[in-house]
């Protein structure tokens, strides 16, 4: 038994599958595949086989051609390449992983298609998608007994490439959940009416996987609540799983509908959700089952699992995120190694993001992940050399750590006392918090690889010289910036920072313009309005928080109009005096204006910082330039430049 984590590292069995830990991988979207699995998606599993994990979910696979949920889908039809999936297979089973497929229909949540039209959606009944605003086409039986059919032989066709299980997706809205729900099913048929009749669907759906694949595992996945009106929530979703807790061998919980704005954040919680969140509501579902649950939602830390587990309200943690920040997180804290750890922030930019995207999955701290068949080795030096990094924001942080680990022997400076960049003012902001996270990892992981650091060093040109390095970084990141209007009276306008850092205090009615529609404008106004301030953001977008992956920006969004922060887009500033501040739409150039203004405070971007390259160039001296000096950009892009610029180099 493990000292530390004795529940989270002992071994549990699914169905006829014992599972040698409590951590999964839960099913996800990565886009590293067409069709059948990819070099690339078996690589990106396998890593996290390797890392530890007791049981991987491999991503949706569709059961019928209705099913085209989007593209980049795995499917299983009469042309599908069997070697691949058994590929998948094997290299999990090669660390000694469990693997088990999702098998998925959207019903009426369709979000695109292959061919870019839209396509047909079909539901039990013919009720509208508020989300993605699609009117379904009621499914004839015709049509559900080849869709059951579909999920027969899909299950049949994995148990022959060696899968473990199955997981039939009735979370988040989609087929599955739509026949139990009785606002979206509205048939009275064999299908629907009463309890019983509404739970036919899953139920066939399990007996035909049952006929045709008689000894993989097989599971269900829903929506302990749907957090949307009308939709089933933690006690309805008790009485579903007690009614079918004799047919399958597990239970996997999360939270959400893909059919709301509201409901879909929870599909991916954004950092402003609390960690852990869901453990509560699978705990009801649990105390009315005997099978196995798993719960998903936030649990970043094998602590927080390990407590769930000991509490009660579930078997098993789904971790995805935080494997996809760390592929090594199970075996780290299998070894004690917690400090080593790179904890997932749940920012959202790089694994949902890209996603919806359409491109590769990956993670904003771990340029790796999802990339594992270009960067599963990092090329070693073939003598040392010395390196020097100016600049102690996340690029220049990434960029002494990717150094460190080829073989440099590196010095990286800061003139700033403490490290971090940009990232400090960012976590001041209400619900960013944990951004900081950001940082603590960095550092962690800069103190494991010997990087020599100092702070409060202002690198000059001469000290540049001086350190006589066969390498040289700039990172030296951006300053906000301040724009100039023939009309701005200073009196009344502060920067954000300067209000972040408390330098410049604000009145009651404060305006917040912002030009970016990112991060900033909506944590200054949140800030704002939870300080007293009575609020407007006015944001040179087309909606606030524009530039945000979408879950995060609806999370944020929501909470702004809990607030009562009045939004305004399409606002291009043009000036302010007296007490009125000046803006015009973006779309007709008229005038906007708002009168009664205490404050104006500039959320106006930042610009870069590139003095001491230009010095550089002027004195004929070398350097690699990354990061915000370059163009302000995210802090995804900053840490990947720095991560494959410092592979590059020698």
């Amino acid at each position: 038994m493990h000292e530390m984590f004795p529940n989270l590292f002992s071994p549990i069995t699914l169905g006829n599958c014992e599972i040698k830990n409590r951590i999964v991988s839960t099913g996800h979207h990565t886009y590293l595949a067409d069709r059948e699995p990819s070099d690339a998606l078996i690589a990106y599993h396998s890593a996290r086989a390797q890392g530890g994990a007791g049981l991987i979910v491999s991503e949706i696979v569709a059961v019928h051609e209705t099913a085209a949920f989007s593209g980049q889908l795995l499917t299983i039809d009469k042309d599908t390449d069997l070697d691949a999936y058994r590929n998948l297979a094997d290299a999990c089973h090669h660390h000694d992983c469990k693997l088990f497929a999702q098998l998925f229909h959207p019903g009426r949540e369709i979000l695109s298609s292959r061919s870019g039209f839209t396509p047909i959606a079909y539901a039990p009944s013919a009720v509208a998608n508020e989300r993605f605003h699609i009117l379904p086409k009621r499914m004839s039986v015709a049509l559900i007994e080849e869709i059951i059919d579909g999920f027969g032989h899909s299950a049949a066709e994995l148990e022959k490439a060696g899968f473990d299980g199955v997981e039939i997706v009735g979370s988040h809205g989609y087929l599955p959940a739509q026949f139990l729900s009785l606002a979206v099913n509205q048939r009275d048929d064999e299908y629907g009416g009463d309890f019983d009749r509404r739970l036919q669907f899953v139920r066939r759906c399990i007996a035909r996987i049952r006929q045709q694949a008689p000894s993989i595992v097989v599971g269900l996945r829903l929506s302990a609540n749907d957090y949307e009106p009308e939709g089933l929530d933690e006690s309805a979703i008790a009485e579903i799983c007690a009614a079918l807790d004799d047919e399958v061998d597990y239970f996997s919980l999360v939270a959400g509908s893909s059919a709301t704005l509201g409901a879909s954040v929870h599909i991916t919680a954004p950092m402003g959700v609390e960690a852990a969140y869901v453990a509560p509501l699978s705990e009801v579902v649990r105390q009315q089952v005997k099978k196995p649950v798993i719960v998903t939602g936030r649990i970043n830390q094998p602590q927080v699992a390990e407590q769930i587990i000991a509490k009660g309200q579930a078997d098993l943690c789904g971790m995805t995120r935080a494997m996809i920040s760390d592929a090594e997180m199970p075996n780290k804290a299998r070894q004690g190694q917690l400090d080593s750890i790179r904890a997932c922030i749940a920012c959202n930019q790089s694994c949902i993001g890209r996603a919806h995207k359409g491109v590769g999955i990956s993670c904003l701290q771990n340029p790796q992940s999802g990339r594992e068949t270009q960067y599963s080795n990092i090329r070693k030096l073939k003598q040392i050399k010395k390196l020097l990094v100016v600049g102690g924001g996340p690029a220049g942080m990434k960029a002494a750590v990717t150094a460190a680990q080829r073989g440099f022997q590196v010095e990286l400076v800061e003139k700033n006392k403490q490290l971090g960049g940009q990232v400090l003012l960012a976590q001041r902001l209400p619900g960013r918090e944990e951004i900081g996270g950001l940082i603590t990892n960095l550092e962690n992981e800069l103190k494991q690889s010997g990087v020599r650091i100092r702070c409060n060093v202002e690198a000059t040109t001469e000290f540049v010289a001086r350190q006589n390095a066969d390498q040289v970084v700039l990172a030296t990141g951006a300053l906000a910036h301040s724009p100039e209007f023939d009309m701005l009276d200073e009196t009344m306008s502060v920067r954000f920072d300067d209000f972040l850092t408390g330098k410049a205090t604000v009145g009651n009615r404060v305006v917040v313009a912002d030009w970016r529609g990112d991060w900033t404008g909506l944590g200054l106004a949140e800030q704002l309005a939870k300080d007293g301030c009575r609020v407007s953001l006015y944001t040179n977008a087309a909606v606030s928080g524009e530039s945000l992956q979408i879950y995060t920006r609806n999370h944020y969004l929501g909470r702004l109009y809990r607030l009562g922060v009045e939004m305004v887009v399409h606002a291009r500033l043009y000036g302010a005096d007296g007490d009125s501040v000046y803006f015009q739409n973006t779309l007709t150039d008229e005038p906007i204006i708002a009168d009664g203004v205490d404050t104006l405070v500039l959320s106006m971007g930042v610009r870069s910082d590139n003095r001491l390259a230009e010095s550089l160039d002027a004195a004929g001296i070398e350097y690699h330039a990354l990061g915000d000096c370059v163009t302000p950009r995210s802090a995804e892009e900053a840490i990947y430049d720095a991560f494959t610029l410092v592979n590059e180099i020698d």
